[in-house]
């Protein structure tokens, strides 16, 4: 019974965890991408950002 929460899956099939494993070794989310865009993207409107991406980071780790 452990084993099926374990392997949950979507009415279509797709296994939930398989997707949240592939999706974490993927790469940056969109929301560090908009992050990391707004403390570097542009031509000189770093300036403007007050964007701490480690801190970005960190809490969307603690809200996933």
């Amino acid at each position: 019974m452990n084993n099926e929460k374990e392997r949950q899956f979507t009415a279509a099939g797709t296994n939930i965890q398989e997707v949240k494993q592939k999706n974490a070794e993927a790469g940056l989310s969109y929301n560090e991408v908009k992050a990391l865009l707004a403390q570097s993207g542009g031509h000189g409107t770093a300036i403007y950002s007050d964007t701490a991406v480690e801190e970005v980071r960190q809490d969307i780790q603690k809200h996933q």
